[in-house]
Order: C-alpha cells, then sequence, then structure tokens
C-alpha cells in the first residue's frame, strides 16, 4: 500500500513546478508548527504524524467560520491516498479521530489548487455532506450550505488581506444576506438528478461549468493554509472603485452581489468603477442622471424600488439622447435582489438600449429591451415612476418583470461607469456648433427610419457665444 500511496503523490506533485513542489510538500510541517519537519518521507507518514481538527483551526480560522473549517477537514480525513479521492458510498473513509495524513493533504492541495473538475467534484461532495461515512450524493441544500460557508471566507479574505480595491463594506449592502443570494445563485446552475441528488457526475459538470467554485476553492486553500505558489498572484473579485464619496453614500450592492456582478460584464471591460450618479447624493432628477449617464463609456445602472426589489441594466455603450435604440447585445438586465440573475440578449430584436427627453411624439424616458410602453426596464422622464412589463419574458433579454410588480415607483437610482469614456473624434469640423436637425430631434429620428440621407447635418449655425 505504501508504494501505491507515494505513486500517488508524486503524480500529485508533478502538477506543480519544481520550485513548489517543496512549498507543498511544506504545508503539513507548517501546520503542525514546525514539530518533525525532518521527519518521515514524501507521501508517508510517520507514526503519530497527524494534522488534527485544531492544528487547522489555528491556521485557517482567522479567514474561514468554524463550520468551513470542518468542512476542510473532514473532506481531507475522508480521502483514500490509495484512490487519491474521497470513497464512494458503501467503502470505509479515513477516521476523522485519527487525524489528516501527510499524503492526504498533498492530494487534497493537489487537487484542490490544480486538479480537473472530475478530481474536483469529489472533494466538493464530501465538504457538503453532514456527518462521517460516504454518499454517493449530497441534496442542492447541502451544496447551498457549503456554498455560504465558502462564500462567507472568501469575503472574509478579501476584508482581512485588503483586497477591498477601495470598496467600503460598511458603506454598502448586507453581505451575509448577499452571501444566501450568492450561494442561492450558483445553487440554481445544478442539474440535479431526477431523484433530486447531486452525485459525482453532477458535481463535476457544474464545477466546469460554473468557475467561481474553482476559484473560491482555490483561495480558501491558498489564503487558509498560507499556500504561496510563485506566477500565482492572487484572484481579483471585485473591480477597483475611484473617487467614490463614501461618507455620503449608502450603495445599492454588498461585496458578494458586486463579486457577481462584475464577471459579468464583458472581458474588455476592466476600468475601474465610477459613480457618475445617485439620488442619495444628487437628488430625484432625470436630467441630472442624464448627464452622469452620457459620455462616461459604458455604465451600470441600480435602482431599488419602494417594494425593495432592487435590479437594473448593463450598457454596453455610451448612453445617446435619441428617439430610437442603440447598443449591441453585449448588454443585459439583472436582479440583485429578491434574486441575482443575469438575463442576457436572446437575439430576438436590438432594442438594446433607448434614452430620449423633451420630445412629444416618441416616449421619454430610459429604457431597456422590449418595446415603446412594455419595456423589460423602464424608467420615466418624470423621474418617479417606471415600469418592467415582460409577461411572459421580456422579448430582447428573456427577462421576467424585475421590480416587485409591474408598475414601480422609485425608492433609490445608481449609476456606475464601469468603462472607457470613448474618445472624442479627431478633426471633426464644427465642434461645439449645432447643426439645423439638432434643433429638432424627433424630424432628425424620422428621417433616419425613413432612409433619408441628413444633408443639412454639416450645416450648423454658430454658438451663440461665438456669433459676434
Amino acid at each position: 500500500m505504501g508504494n501505491t500511496e507515494s505513486v500517488s503523490v508524486q503524480k500529485r506533485l508533478a502538477r506543480f513546478r519544481p520550485e513548489e513542489r517543496p512549498i507543498v510538500e511544506g504545508v503539513f510541517d507548517k501546520l503542525q508548527g514546525g514539530a518533525g519537519g525532518s521527519s518521515g518521507t514524501p507521501g508517508k507518514t510517520p507514526a503519530g504524524k497527524t494534522l488534527t481538527l485544531e492544528m487547522l483551526q489555528s491556521s485557517m480560522g482567522s479567514v474561514a467560520p468554524e463550520s468551513m473549517v470542518r468542512r476542510v477537514y473532514q473532506c481531507m480525513c475522508s480521502i483514500d491516498p490509495g484512490v487519491a479521492a474521497p470513497p464512494a458510498a458503501g467503502k470505509s473513509s479515513s477516521s476523522a479521530a485519527s487525524g489528516v495524513g501527510r499524503e492526504q493533504l498533498v492530494i487534497f492541495l493537489s487537487d484542490t489548487l490544480r486538479g480537473t473538475a472530475e478530481e474536483r467534484a469529489p472533494l466538493v461532495r464530501a465538504m457538503a455532506q453532514r456527518g462521517a461515512g460516504a454518499v454517493t450524493a449530497v441534496t442542492c441544500e447541502q451544496v447551498a450550505e457549503l456554498l455560504e460557508d465558502l462564500i462567507s471566507t472568501v469575503v472574509q479574505i478579501l476584508v482581512h488581506r485588503g483586497r477591498l480595491q477601495a470598496w467600503k463594506p460598511e458603506r454598502m449592502g448586507d453581505s451575509s444576506l448577499g452571501v444566501k443570494l450568492l450561494a442561492e445563485q450558483m445553487c440554481s446552475e445544478l442539474k440535479p438528478s431526477d431523484q433530486g441528488g447531486c452525485d459525482v457526475s453532477c458535481l463535476e459538470d457544474w464545477i466546469f461549468r460554473i468557475p467561481q467554485v474553482s476559484l473560491y476553492l482555490e483561495m480558501l486553500v491558498s489564503e487558509g493554509l498560507d499556500v504561496s505558489l510563485s506566477g500565482r498572484p492572487a484572484p481579483t473579485l471585485l473591480p477597483r472603485c475611484r473617487e467614490t464619496p463614501w461618507k455620503d453614500l449608502r450603495c445599492l450592492l454588498d461585496l458578494p452581489s458586486l463579486m457577481f456582478l462584475a464577471p459579468q460584464l464583458p472581458d474588455s471591460y476592466s476600468a475601474p468603477w465610477k459613480l457618475v450618479f445617485s439620488t442619495h447624493l444628487h437628488g430625484e432628477s432625470f436630467t441630472r442622471m442624464v448627464t452622469g449617464l452620457t459620455k462616461c463609456g459604458p455604465t451600470l445602472l441600480l435602482i431599488r424600488d419602494t417594494k425593495g426589489h432592487v435590479f437594473g441594466g448593463f450598457a454596453s455603450h455610451t448612453w445617446e439622447l435619441k428617439p430610437k435604440f442603440q447598443g449591441d447585445s453585449r448588454c443585459f438586465l439583472f436582479t440583485v435582489f429578491p434574486r441575482l440573475r443575469v438575463y442576457t440578449a436572446t437575439g430576438y430584436n436590438e432594442h438594446f438600449m433607448y434614452l430620449n427627453q423633451n420630445q412629444q411624439t416618441m416616449p421619454n424616458g430610459l429604457g431597456m429591451g422590449g418595446q415603446h410602453g412594455y419595456f423589460g426596464l423602464w424608467l420615466d422622464s418624470d423621474f418617479g415612476h417606471g415600469h418592467s412589463r415582460a409577461r411572459p419574458k421580456c422579448t430582447t433579454y428573456g427577462s421576467p418583470v424585475l421590480s416587485a410588480e409591474e408598475d414601480f415607483t422609485l425608492d433609490s437610482v445608481e449609476v456606475w461607469a464601469v468603462g472607457k469614456p470613448p474618445e472624442p473624434e479627431e478633426g471633426e469640423e464644427g465642434r461645439g456648433k449645432k447643426s439645423v436637425l439638432d434643433m429638432d430631434p424627433e424630424v432628425q429620428a424620422m428621417m433616419e427610419m425613413t432612409g433619408k440621407t441628413l444633408h443639412s447635418q454639416g450645416l450648423r449655425e454658430p454658438e451663440e457665444d461665438q456669433e459676434q
């Protein structure tokens, strides 16, 4: 059996760079406080040399709740070095009372830090189950409980290790509620069997499709057990926040909700987030909001209605005031409370974004998805009311009603600039001057819709301050 264990451990260690292997092998002795660091050989545990729950707690306790530490310990103990995975149902596992051996720890580290979805699935199953003994499947409820512990750990790491990227949790929403919402959202992606259980194949498919599961596991292990590997920078889960007046703000997002929404943005949108409008700071003014929306690039709109529902939309383009649809398929709608969900473009139509003001024949307000009078998300220009009329679903985004009721009353609004602002066009003649058609954008919109060429677009009047 010893030779089998040694081969299994060596195969796992081969995934790491030569300079990383001593670090991985040294975790066992470090957790024991350095006792017996030179005794024994890699892949074998000398008699009496095991890790206890208390040793694990002393290392992980600062960033992980006790329940999460117990899950990790239970998972480590369940690993059979001979098969390098938690045992299948009906087979006995190593007793937790005997502690964790060196080879069990190495296999655990290898599979969480460098393993495949197939190798991580049995570990997730072992951490999700309650009590000792092997099982074939766990329930969705057990997976959700594991996720709540795991996400809470990640939030603790962000806070205590100074990785908040200038966000202020004390001026944001309730993180404990956000943890439950994010856990529920991630669990909603599970595809359990007809009997409602999640076996290894179900968990493997889930881990493969939801990268956050592996990312959070890696953070738990690398931070909780202090495994610093070369060339592996700490993951950045939050976008950088800049120039935010936190003293006077109560953000509509919490940290877990931000962790969920930020990765939904296209990969190219890596600019720091900047608050450009808040009803709490700037008052209930549609005109002021439009000023914040325009000329600042891609934006994230957040709304809370008077019933407490929080929802919004991502605009991939700078908003423009014009009575016609704009944007592209990178736009999406989302909900934050009472559920975390994202609704992307269906391809049915291109009614992604709409912004209009002070016109008589076209709707005045901000809309995303659907059609005039039946938007997936609509804010009226009077700024007090809006609607989300999407029965059964919004044609553009496939979203349901986002607000508590189809017609809602605004409680608060935030707009965050989340991308680079558009660069001014070079060599634009007549900058700062008005076109004849600028006087009546309704006429311009009608002409564009009928395919007319705007010959007078180049005929511009001088600005008043330029007149002699």
